[in-house]
């Protein structure tokens, strides 16, 4: 614990010299209360880690709030066996239910256990989400990559991975392969889905289904684009981790076979569904499909999203059909795009109206060719914390003293990224 401390406080004053004192008290206070107060190390000795103000781990957003302390290196060395220890408890969860997003510390039941569909006790909440599987996937990416540590794929992560490309085959085939079902009662509608819990219609066309958001919201279209580019991000890699340390068994080969058809399949879905011809801005990626002509044209302030694709490793910052996507997006013909006098950004249905989300500025500043937008998104997420010292998941775009969720890490983390990003922190999947 004194050496932990230590390396807080130097690193505070690290980033104080760089940036100020106000940024650096915020990064370090996030990464002592991620690595503390969040945290709660189990008897097998894997990582249960909240959310924040909610008591439940979500798989997206436990490695979200990793993958900052991942980037400090040298700099907190004991984030290494720490995020080792979550990215178990995440593998751990997946084969608990790989289609459930946000899980227990233990089978005490606690969540949402009246909603109808395969809960069990393990489990806060079972809204399955393409997103909460490409995480742990992406989180034992960079633990490798930052650390050198090819332990990480050991039998339980490729366990992990074989369940993932199982489901995202079947979901391939929603309508006539898959058994999920989901409905919650006395909620409003983005928290269910409709035809008596299957989920809006949708075509076969390569890509793999998801009933819900990165927002924990219901999908309108079925595809959601950001997803499954995520999901080919991760598939991609396998072939790559594959190398370093093959899959266990006579069945290793298969199954990196099987990411690789996957992958493509999934590549040539989004090139033949997910592409709009706009006369404005020229190709642009829609952010859901249902390969029926069905299109849903915006972006979503929750990452997998259209802005945060060279973040994923999707593309790179200058690819054309992405700059195209992004002019969209942060603009008012993005339905969730609000301008304000304290702050213009990307925001979510899953809040009110006119609340833009800290996450969305972090992610736009951090995909910027301009470096000076950096700091200035520093600038303005500091100015719009409503007289509080938190990063909050939203605001009212005029209005910061009006906001959502008094404690929520991820959003602290997108701060941190943006943070250390303008210190020089190198990341991880750089090299």
């Amino acid at each position: 614990m004194h050496a932990v401390a230590a390396e807080l406080a130097a690193l505070r004053e690290r980033i104080g010299a760089i940036l100020d004192e106000e940024t650096a008290a915020l990064v370090v206070r996030f990464a002592d209360e991620t690595l503390h107060r969040a945290a709660r190390t189990l008897a097998d000795d894997t990582v249960f880690l909240l959310t924040g103000d909610i008591p439940a781990m979500w798989l997206r957003d436990s490695a979200a709030q990793v993958l900052p302390l991942i980037r400090l290196g040298d700099a907190l060395p004991a984030a290494e066996g720490f995020a080792v220890a979550v990215l178990r408890r995440q593998l751990a969860c997946i084969a608990l239910d790989p289609y459930a997003n946000a899980f227990n510390a233990g089978p005490d039941g606690a969540g949402h256990q009246s909603d109808e569909t395969a809960m069990s006790p393990d489990v806060w909440e079972r809204k399955y989400e393409v997103d909460s599987l490409c995480y742990p996937l992406h989180l034992a990416y960079r633990i490798w990559r930052g650390y050198g540590r090819t332990d990480v794929f050991d039998a339980g992560y490729w366990a992990a991975v074989e369940r993932v490309v199982e489901l995202w085959e079947t979901e391939q085939d929603h309508e006539n392969a898959s058994t999920y079902r989901f409905q919650r009662h006395d909620a409003p509608a983005s928290d269910s889905l409709e035809r008596v819990g299957r989920g809006p219609l949708v075509a076969v066309t390569g890509l793999t289904w998801s009933a819900f958001r990165p927002s924990d919201d219901a999908c309108a279209y079925g595809y959601n684009v950001p997803d499954n580019q995520f999901a080919a991000v991760v598939l991609g890699r396998l072939a790559e981790i594959g190398e370093a340390a093959p899959p266990p068994g006579p069945t290793g080969a298969d199954l990196l076979a099987r990411a690789a058809k996957l992958r493509t399949a999934i590549e040539d879905g989004l090139r033949a569904h997910a592409l709009i011809d706009d006369p404005e801005t020229g190709p642009r990626w829609a952010y859901e499909v249902d390969g029926y002509g069905g299109v849903l044209e915006a972006d979503d302030a929750n990452v997998p999203s259209l802005l945060s694709l060279p973040l994923l490793g999707y593309c790179r910052r200058e690819d054309p059909v992405y700059l195209a996507t992004r002019a969209f997006v942060l603009s008012e013909r993005n339905p969730t795009y609000h301008r304000g006098s304290a702050a213009s950004g990307v925001g979510s249905p899953h809040t009110p109206d006119r609340h833009v989300w800290p996450i969305a500025l972090a992610v736009a500043a951090l995909t910027d060719t301009d470096e000076q937008a950096k700091r200035d998104a520093l600038r303005t997420l500091l100015a719009t914390r409503g007289g509080t010292d938190r990063i909050h998941e939203s605001f009212h775009a005029d209005r910061p003293e009006t906001w959502t969720r008094g404690w929520f890490s991820w959003a602290e983390a997108m701060f941190c990224e943006l943070a250390l990003e303008c210190c020089g922190f190198p990341d991880p999947e750089k090299g």
